[in-house]
């Protein structure tokens, strides 16, 4: 397709003659295949978000509309779309509105119409580069007489030209491919067979051939493409290209050794744009939707404050520690602007590449034009990798942004010379993890065979191959070639998504799996340590362990006197006790960072009475609800069910479903209906006497309890209703 250039005026040319239509059984027609070429060039061009400028011209079409028609002469053809940016309605066009035509044209004429439309529509513009792309079948008939003042206009306009057509060509007899069989894609598209064109085709074969080497010699030829060919080279989205913007600075030694320098970004980690705009869902316009902000008080009235009057807060436990505009500013790091100074030197096995951090590299370059510059970063460079040193640099893009630490090592090509700055780590941001060595472990002490296995399948996978002989070394899994399959899946769905808006998104393209996965080499390389791997390494079924049985569970009396339910109840109460319980230490009062665990634990330590523990528990329930939201809720529901637990344990059932039915009034009149949802879901209600002997709630009871109230307004509205007197109202009351 076009070459890449800063900008380009690109004249997409297309043959819709019903020759087009014609296809084997089985096989796509040359007419699907060009506009499957032609759509994914157009949706390249569109998310790399490049300049370029395209226009589209049919030829063969029922009816005729170009700037030359004129009598008999350039009949057939239409400019479908003029020079202008790709976008998907271009896309949507191509994929639904270009239909097959019911006459033919020439091709050259098409040319002639291409080369129009460049001329005229690029007038006041600036394009580095003129193209037109062809897409036939050769099969329409044609007139030679033009065709040398064609070859000359498309040399004078510096108009390149290229050619699409349903079967390769190669640079002898007109047949072959070139080799590109080896791209591997789920696009391969039915190769026209050779014996079927016809003497029309072959005509146009040669004419083709002598457009093109007439152009470009020789080389012309490989500016031939077949689809299927295409299709494979243009199955991949292409990358959006970024010029990196120089960015000057002083490089500081000290204070009196000053460098002129110029930085380039040479790496950064690529993140998709998220530029998703909100619209209404019924008119996909954006100006249907109308955004106003109201900020209320949290109280029963919701009071609408102005915003001049809030200020921002932060939540600290159950408080809100206000935080002005003021606080924020002097609380910002104060930096004196852009900075790039060196900090000191150490040796380059000090820094190890565990440290390296930050999205972006850069290489540092002398000044353009300032030879001192020049000469000295020069002598930095050659220095410190004649001593096998980086420099450790501060770095600090503009006054507004916080500084970094970073090193900036030498990078020696044959052309030219830098530094390459990296960002590392403050103190703070590296952690110290200690984890108890595996060594100690007899158990999971491994045998020599088993090493050296896991060391073959290491050595197995390796995606580097190196010829020893030669000294070569070759990289099995190129990342460089490989697109972003992020970006790759993105592009993918948005654009079946804008041209079909009602369907499903699509399974991830075949292509975008195959680049992934593993090299086949390297597969097969793995086989032989793998299955040393499952011989040396055995899996067996775990099987649970029994539980350890005490002496008090085998001697324990069984002619206890008492209820049962009391025995039952002291077996269920030693279910919170576990190991992390004897970690716990001496718990004196409920704390809100873990209340349901410290309320259990000062009963089991019986450090406090049942009572004072649970007043303590629902103290912070209540501060939990205060706060209105909803992680605090869940907080509070732990503590509820903690609550109800262990007071059927305790038998203090009346405590709880009295503290239960205040609860309810109390979330009633603060209007926490959230928050009794979540009750209601959970079904925690009041305590019922088949749970425990000591309540008198029947089950019918606890289950009305969760029940939604009547609401008394309604009742007050229908004695109104029939006639009722203020007496009757009282009563009601």
């Amino acid at each position: 397709m076009a070459r890449a250039g800063t900008k380009a005026a690109v004249v997409l040319c297309m043959d819709v003659g019903f020759a087009m239509s014609n296809s084997f059984p089985g096989e796509e027609s040359p007419f699907e295949l060009a506009k499957k070429v032609m759509t994914m060039f157009v949706q390249r061009q569109v998310f790399a978000e490049n300049k370029d400028e395209i226009a589209l011209v049919l030829f063969g079409t029922d009816g005729t509309k170009n700037a030359l028609a004129c009598e008999d002469q350039y009949q057939n053809i239409t400019v479908h779309r003029h020079l202008m940016l790709p976008d998907f309605d271009l896309l949507e066009d191509i994929e639904s509105r270009i239909q097959p035509g019911s006459q033919q044209a020439d091709f050259l004429d098409a040319l002639v119409v291409c080369m129009d439309v460049i001329q005229q529509e690029t007038i006041g513009k600036r394009f580095e580069k003129r193209h037109i792309e062809v897409f036939t079948d050769l099969s329409s008939p044609f007139s030679k007489d033009q065709m040398d003042t064609i070859i000359h206009n498309l040399r004078k306009s510096s108009i390149s030209l290229q050619f699409f057509l349903p079967f390769p060509i190669g640079k002898e007899d007109g047949t072959g491919d070139r080799g590109d069989s080896s791209l591997r894609s789920d696009h391969c598209g039915p190769s026209f067979p050779l014996k079927e064109i016809t003497e029309q085709q072959k005509e146009g074969i040669q004419m083709v051939k002598r457009v093109m080497t007439s152009l470009e010699g020789e080389d012309g030829l490989d500016e031939i493409y077949s689809f299927s060919e295409s299709l494979r080279q243009l199955c991949v989205f292409k990358k959006i290209e970024k010029s990196s913007m120089a960015w000057p600075c002083q490089l500081t030694i000290g204070s009196s050794l000053s460098i002129r320098i110029v930085a380039y970004k040479s790496i950064q980690q690529g993140k998709a744009k998220k530029s998703w705009t909100v619209v209404d869902a019924r008119t996909s316009r954006k100006e249907d939707i109308q955004k106003e902000t109201v900020y209320c008080l949290n109280d029963d009235d919701e009071t609408e404050v102005q915003k001049e009057d809030t200020i921002q807060g932060f939540r600290y436990g159950s408080d809100i520690i206000p935080f002005s505009k003021v606080d924020e500013e002097q609380m910002k790091y104060k930096s004196e602007g852009k900075c790039f100074s060196v900090l000191g030197f150490c040796r380059s096995s000090q820094v190890h590449r565990k440290y390296y951090m930050g999205n972006q590299v850069l290489k540092v370059f002398a000044a353009k034009d300032d030879e001192a510059a020049a000469v000295a970063l020069s002598s930095l460079i050659h220095a410190l990798d004649e001593l096998d040193m980086v420099a450790i640099v501060r770095y600090a893009y503009c006054k507004n942004s916080n500084p970094q630490v970073g090193m900036a090592f030498p990078y020696i090509k044959d052309t030219y010379e830098c530094l390459v700055y990296v960002q590392l780590p403050f103190m703070e941001d590296l952690r110290q993890y200690m984890f108890s060595s595996l060594k100690n472990n007899k158990k999971c002490t491994p045998t020599e065979a088993q090493l050296s296995a896991i060391d073959a399948l290491i050595d197995s996978m390796s995606l580097v191959k190196k010829d020893e002989e030669e000294g070569t070394v070759q990289d099995l899994f190129p990342t460089t070639k490989i697109p972003d399959p992020q970006f790759q899946r993105l592009f993918q769905c948005l654009l079946h998504r804008a041209l079909h808006p009602q369907e499903p998104l699509p399974p991830i393209q075949q292509h975008i799996l195959n680049m992934l996965d593993p090299p086949t080499e390297v597969t097969a390389k793995c086989q032989i340590p793998l299955s040393k791997i499952k011989t040396l390494f055995p899996l067996t079924e775990a099987i649970k362990k029994k539980e350890q049985v005490t002496a008090q569970d085998i001697f324990q009396d069984n002619h206890e006197e008492g209820p049962t339910s009391k025995k039952l109840k002291t077996k269920e109460g030693r279910a919170h006790f576990s190991l992390s319980s004897l970690a716990e230490g001496s718990v004196t009062k409920v704390g809100s960072v873990n209340p349901a665990e410290n309320f259990r634990t000062l009963l089991r330590q019986k450090t406090a009475s049942f009572e004072e523990a649970s007043n303590q528990l629902t103290n912070h329930i209540e501060q939990f609800l205060d706060t209105n939201e909803t992680p605090y809720f869940m907080k509070s529901m732990d503590c509820i069910k903690a609550f109800r637990e262990e007071a059927i344990q305790f038998s203090e059932e009346q405590r709880f479903n009295d503290f239960l039915k205040a609860l309810r009034e109390k979330v009633e009149s603060k209007q926490l209906n959230n928050f009794w949802e979540i009750v209601i879901q959970d079904g925690i209600t009041l305590i019922t006497k088949d749970e425990a002997p000591g309540s008198s709630v029947t089950a019918e009871e606890a289950k009305k309890f969760l029940a939604p109230k009547e609401n008394p307004s309604e009742d007050t509205a229908a004695a109104f209703e029939e006639g009722g007197d203020v007496d009757d109202l009282l009563d009601l009351i």
